[in-house]
């Protein structure tokens, strides 16, 4: 996920995005414990796709607070 495609991104879509990739991490946390994974690199990748999506709704509560002032 690269960081364009989230400022193309609605505010609630980002919080969807957030949600669907916590789920996926969760559901691939699981999956370790009891199996062996396919891909275990995905765990780092799911990582920093949330980190970005959180930095950038942070950005925007940034900028309107900025606004506001």
């Amino acid at each position: 996920m690269k960081p364009e495609e989230l400022r193309k991104r609605s505010d609630a879509e980002l919080a969807e995005t957030v949600k669907q990739l916590r789920r996926e991490l969760f559901d691939l946390r699981s999956a370790a414990v009891t199996e062996k994974i396919e891909k275990p690199s995905r765990f780092p990748q799911i990582k920093r796709d949330i980190a970005r999506v959180l930095t950038e709704q942070r950005a925007r509560t940034l900028a309107a607070a900025n606004e506001a002032n």
